[in-house]
């Protein structure tokens, strides 16, 4: 049971295709959580299928929901708001943890916290090592690749943003381009690890002191590497060309986190978002940070894929300063951070 000082959030997440729920106590101490995967699923199409992905969590939240707070050994008195993914993410996933986030609120009278998808992976870090300002995220998903300022808690600056595909895309179209299974990202992440980057591909820099991002020439430039190599009737290496397309990936990556951490002479960076698992930007983003004399946190594997603790880690911020949402809280899918400044 919990003591009259602390805080218990139920958070709810459901941006994509993970049906999540956790309780999470003063922002910092997961009691619970609870995820459901629907990679199975979606595997056959190679991809996300957004129907498929609201159906099953129709099918999954009111399950997920149970079985987090059984896992925390409390009950919904014991609760004292409620946190939900509001976006960004498919619409028709987001209303389903909207709704059921929505229906506990109003059942119960407690208050209810709408959390952007991408502060919740920010704060992912927050539930391994306490937050300290300033910082720099790198944000690096599926849907998302971006460098964020943080000057205190829940004050997000956009410092740079990817102009196309976001890398995490990049991994999965790469991987169908190379025969991979889906989810893409692991695949090449393991792929790599036994090959060596001995094919040329591009590094996309942009424009001088940029700190945007652009991996849609370096996904069709694998691509034509493939092509013109069957077209010399020449076989070449797939672990070699994962590695390749990796080492240019992570390079941009790593170079440009490392230069706005020094322009905004920041002490500190936090990597965020479900490439935050893949191992040859650990190891790369690590080295870098170790010589620049920067602190670094990473969130362990099961933080960095879509979860609902992390979610519930960024709702304390809000609610500290009471930030609560009313019942016209809705699925936003293309919900921006500076939203939630």
């Amino acid at each position: 049971m919990k003591k009259l000082e602390d805080t218990m959030i139920l958070a709810i997440e459901t941006s994509c295709d993970e049906t999540a729920a956790a309780v999470v106590k003063n922002g910092r101490e997961v009691l619970s959580n609870v995820v459901a995967s629907q990679i199975d699923s979606h595997k056959r199409f190679g991809g996300v299928v957004p129907e498929v992905a609201s159906r099953h969590h129709v099918e999954q939240i009111t399950l997920i929901i149970e079985e987090a707070l059984a896992e925390a050994d409390i009950t919904l008195d014991d609760v004292d708001a409620f946190a939900v993914t509001e976006g960004p993410g498919l619409v028709g996933a987001l209303l389903i943890g909207v709704h059921a986030a929505k229906g506990l609120s109003l059942a119960t009278g407690k208050p209810l916290i709408g959390v952007h998808h991408i502060a919740g992976h920010i704060y992912a870090n927050h539930l391994v090592d306490e937050l300290t300002f300033p910082l720099i995220s790198l944000v690096v998903s599926g849907g998302h690749t971006e460098l964020i300022y943080m000057k205190e808690h829940g004050v997000y600056e956009m410092l740079g943003e990817t102009r196309d595909d976001a890398v995490g895309e990049a991994y999965d179209k790469v991987a169908r381009t190379l025969g991979l299974p889906y989810p893409g990202g692991p695949a090449i992440d393991k792929l790599a690890a036994s090959g060596e980057p001995a094919i040329d591909l591009p590094r996309s820099w942009l424009e001088e002191g940029s700190f945007d991002f652009s991996f849609s020439g370096l996904k069709s430039s694998v691509l034509n590497t493939l092509h013109n190599a069957k077209q010399r009737g020449t076989e070449l290496e797939t672990a070699d060309l994962a590695a390749s397309f990796q080492a240019s990936a992570v390079e941009v990556l790593v170079e440009k986190t490392a230069a706005a951490a020094e322009a905004f002479d920041v002490p500190r960076v936090v990597l965020a978002g479900g490439v935050a698992a893949n191992s040859g930007l650990r190891d790369a983003l690590t080295r870098r940070m170790e010589k620049d004399g920067r602190k670094l946190t990473i969130p362990p594997l099961h933080l960095c894929t879509d979860n609902a603790a992390m979610i519930g880690a960024a709702a304390m911020v809000q609610y500290n300063r009471g930030d609560f949402a009313g019942d016209d809280l809705n699925g936003r899918p293309g919900l921006s951070l500076s939203n939630n400044d």
